[in-house]
């Protein structure tokens, strides 16, 4: 039953993302979000923080804020190898869970999560934006109508001419690095990507992977010597499904190219881009390209269908589920099959053989840090 009081929410890690995550609360979600507190074991970034957002609460030990009793879910803001031990702690302690993503640093450590939340009964979400986006509400409408038949192959593509974390200028080291981000541009950006193709095929189950991973471009040699960068700056995979589906994805941090085309989805019946939005189907001996205006299709969404507000963005998203105005997009569950995907590619790429996914579970080992 839907409730209108705000959830009470308290944030865990209150860096750069912590802080985003606090603005999106405080500037969009005002009256649907009380914040509560705010955790982080360096305190005067805590206090900060606190400070510019209004939280009236600081801790520097997670754990004593998971004890409060006034608060409905947390939001874990931290680097992935903290993932699932901060979340599991959090789901015990009765609370409901956000996290960023990835959803954690090895596929064992995903499913642990998750299975964590199905035995305490909470709600655990992932923070995947990029299922929020209008063109991705757009292509579910087509698919779900039909306009493009059945569907047989997709692309997942990510690009960044030079965007790798620490060395190309920003971010910290820590992103650069196995021991606390447990991946490059696959967990760092492919996630994303990955995850909206997910979406749109309907979470379809693996069945085999090839992939290969790359770091060969140059980099400041100081900026290498202080990151000590050890992660894929490219990432390359091929994915065959159960049904008669394949995937195929192309992840880049950098490299020596101007641009990618956007991901795509190809049917029986049409074929759509996501970036920039496109819809291609033939009638007879016409070939027929189509655009659209998203601009427009958000305003009825908003004032026609009248939900675009509770699918506006993945906070918003969360607390309208947790206010029971929606039911909850399984995040969860598709960011533990982005996991497993991501993963499969660094196995192939290890072993030089395309790989099962039961390979890929059976093998699959905690990267998670000690808290």
């Amino acid at each position: 039953m839907a409730e209108s009081r705000p959830i009470r929410v308290g944030v865990i890690g209150a860096g750069i993302i912590g802080q985003v995550h606090l603005n999106t609360y405080k500037e969009k979600l005002p009256h649907d979000v009380q914040l509560v507190a705010v955790s982080d074991i360096n305190e005067t970034t805590a206090r900060a923080a606190a400070e510019r957002f209004g939280v009236a609460n600081v801790y520097t030990d997670f754990r004593k804020m998971l004890a409060r009793d006034d608060l409905d879910a947390v939001d874990v803001c931290l680097h992935n190898n903290l993932h699932r031990p901060v979340t599991e702690l959090a789901l015990q302690a009765g609370k409901h869970v956000y996290c960023e993503k990835p959803m954690a640093g090895s596929h064992r450590d995903a499913a642990a999560m998750l299975e964590t939340a199905k035995q305490t009964g909470r709600k655990l979400s992932i923070q995947l934006s990029t299922l929020f986006a209008n063109e991705t509400r757009a292509a579910r409408e087509l698919i779900d109508g039909g306009e493009l038949g059945e569907l047989y192959h997709a692309r997942s593509t990510g690009h960044r001419r030079r965007g790798r974390p620490f060395v190309d200028g920003y971010a910290t080291p820590a992103f650069v690095q196995k021991r606390n981000a447990a991946g490059g541009a696959m967990f760092d950006m492919g996630v994303y990507h990955i995850a909206q193709l997910l979406y749109l095929l309907d979470n379809p189950t693996v069945t085999r992977v090839t992939g290969k991973t790359y770091q060969k471009l140059e980099m400041d040699p100081k900026r290498r010597a202080e990151s000590g960068y050890d992660v894929e700056e490219l990432g390359l995979g091929f994915v065959r499904f159960e049904s008669d589906l394949t995937l195929d994805i192309i992840e880049a941090w950098a490299m020596n190219l101007d641009k990618l085309e956007g991901s795509s989805i190809l049917g029986t019946k049409g074929g759509l881009r996501l970036d920039p939005f496109g819809f291609f189907r033939s009638a007879g001996q016409l070939d027929l390209d189509s655009t659209a205006n998203l601009n427009a299709a958000a305003y009825r969404w908003s004032n026609v269908v009248g939900d675009h507000a509770f699918y506006a963005g993945a906070q918003q998203h969360w607390i309208a589920a947790l206010q029971g105005k929606v039911d909850l997009i399984p995040t969860a569950e598709l960011a533990l099959s982005t996991m497993l995907i991501s993963e499969a590619i660094y196995l192939s790429d290890q072993r030089g053989a395309e790989v099962t996914a039961e390979e890929v579970v059976s093998s699959s080992v905690s990267t998670a840090a000690k808290v």
